[in-house]
């Protein structure tokens, strides 16, 4: 029985980056499913019937500003008991800023839109789906 293809899920500010996203990580054969921020924040979208729904192995996640709000909102969404055994990829237009909100210890990939940039993104989800076991 084949399992198919890896899942991701992206959660992001802006439909394009979702887009842009999408368009580079599809070709490593990840298909990938999105939800916005702002859905997730006003309960349009039950983000961890989300996730039941669609089994992601990784999340793509972004931190957009105001940074401080979107980490504090980030943190309460990754700890829901639907997230505890995904992989996350977090992104941001600032990683700097983001990276003294999260700590060393955590890794963010800044997306300016620059080629190189979304390499880094794509490797780093092919990694994140790699780093689950499959169940």
């Amino acid at each position: 029985m084949s399992a198919g293809p890896p899942v991701v899920a992206i959660i992001n500010t802006t439909p394009d980056i979702v887009e842009m996203l999408k368009s580079a990580i599809e070709p490593a054969g990840i298909v990938v499913v999105s939800a916005l921020t702002r859905e997730i924040r006003e309960g349009v979208v039950d983000v961890e019937q989300f996730v039941r729904q669609h089994g992601p192995k990784a999340v793509l996640y972004d931190i957009a500003p105001p940074y401080a709000e979107n980490w504090q909102f980030f943190q309460h969404v990754s700890n829901m008991p639907a997230m505890k055994d995904l992989q996350f990829v977090l992104t941001s237009t600032n990683a700097k800023h983001v990276q003294d909100l999260a700590g060393r210890h955590q890794q963010i990939y800044e997306i300016v839109g620059k080629p190189y940039d979304l390499d880094q993104v794509v490797q780093a989800t092919r990694e994140a789906v790699r780093a689950r076991p499959t169940r």
